[in-house]
């Protein structure tokens, strides 16, 4: 069975994966690879623990009040979408330092399914990285509503300046003309920021969905196909006889070298054949409450349907029986 490299490449779940039926370096020195790999990975991470001093490091001070709170969440997205990244990257790590254990042991079996293990371990990695990349691009949405907040912000502070110039003037020079002008100008300050107001709740309310239901859409996708994956790892495992020998015997050879291969092809083939419900958002509305229409009570919610893990090929490890993997 060839060797193909995945040095500078990261899988790509449906149309390269089937190109990594091993995860081995063909051209590595022997026991190198995998630690250097999880050097490069860990080497920062001291480096990176102590920041210096940095203008960014100061934004959250000089947030209009408004927007200070959603700038702080960002900012903490922005700390989920880096561990699950960070965690993409170790997995693959793992996965391939497994591989290069597996191949030195010198047991065929074990070879063969630490690699293709292997290759399954670094594909759920691949499925984390989209989740960081889905997180990342919700996040983004959530920005829209913190600029709006910060352009309100003015609109809401001029008001608040006129009406307290007109209050103060009221107590110390009640027949000022002067008072006129401010009244008008807090007339046109209130309609304007009626309108920056009316601008801020429609797009509060439309890009916070928008934000929240991309996050839980990508959250349903990672766990669909990380199940896929999972189920699809322990039909490999179930290929690898762990019946005690007596010392001195010899162990059966391995004949499941193309077996395995076809159960990373069926992972491939069950990836790329995985959708979301079409009208998932739709019928989940129908079980949300409305001033004329109570929540309804009976029934089952869709979502919990919504999982497409379910074929023949990737069975619960009960139903796997280790005579029909020999045949």
């Amino acid at each position: 069975m060839s060797r193909k490299s995945i040095d500078g490449n990261r899988f790509s779940p449906f149309t390269q994966w089937n190109r990594a039926l091993s995860i081995r370096s063909s051209n590595r020195s022997s026991g190198t690879a995998g630690s250097s790999t999880s050097s490069h990975l860990h080497g920062s991470g001291s480096s990176s623990s102590r920041r210096g001093f940095s203008l960014s490091s100061l934004r959250g001070t000089i947030q209009p009040e408004l927007s200070k709170r959603l700038y702080r969440l960002i900012k903490s997205e922005n700390n989920l979408v880096s561990a699950h990244e960070t965690a993409a990257k170790e997995r693959v790590s793992i996965a391939t330092q497994l591989s290069e254990w597996g191949e030195q042991t010198g047991d065929e079996a074990i070879s063969d399914v630490s690699d293709k293990v292997g290759v399954v371990l670094s594909e759920i990695g691949e499925q984390e990285d989209n989740y960081a990349h889905a997180l990342d691009e919700s996040r983004a949405t959530l920005k829209t509503i913190r600029n709006t907040e910060k352009s309100v912000q003015p609109s809401r502070d001029g008001k608040n300046r006129i009406a307290d110039e007109i209050a103060k003037l009221k107590a110390k020079e009640p027949e000022s003309t002067k008072l006129v002008v401010l009244e008008q100008e807090l007339v046109r300050a209130e309609a304007e920021n009626l309108v920056a107001e009316a601008q801020l709740t429609n797009i509060t309310r439309q890009k916070l969905k928008e934000a929240y239901q991309a996050e839980f859409m990508a959250t349903i996708e990672r766990a669909d196909k990380q199940i896929i994956l999972a189920r699809h790892g322990l039909r490999l495992l179930q290929l690898l006889d762990d019946t005690p020998v007596v010392p001195g015997d010899t162990r059966a050879g391995y004949p499941h070298a193309s077996q395995a291969r076809q159960i990373l092809n069926d992972a491939e083939d069950d990836l790329r054949d995985w959708r979301l419900p079409e009208n998932l958002l739709e019928d989940e509305s129908k079980y949300v409450s409305t001033a004329s229409s109570p929540v309804q009570s009976q029934g089952q919610s869709p979502l919990s349907n919504v999982t497409n893990v379910g074929n023949t090929r990737a069975p619960v490890p009960e139903q796997m029986t280790a005579p029909a993997i020999g045949t």
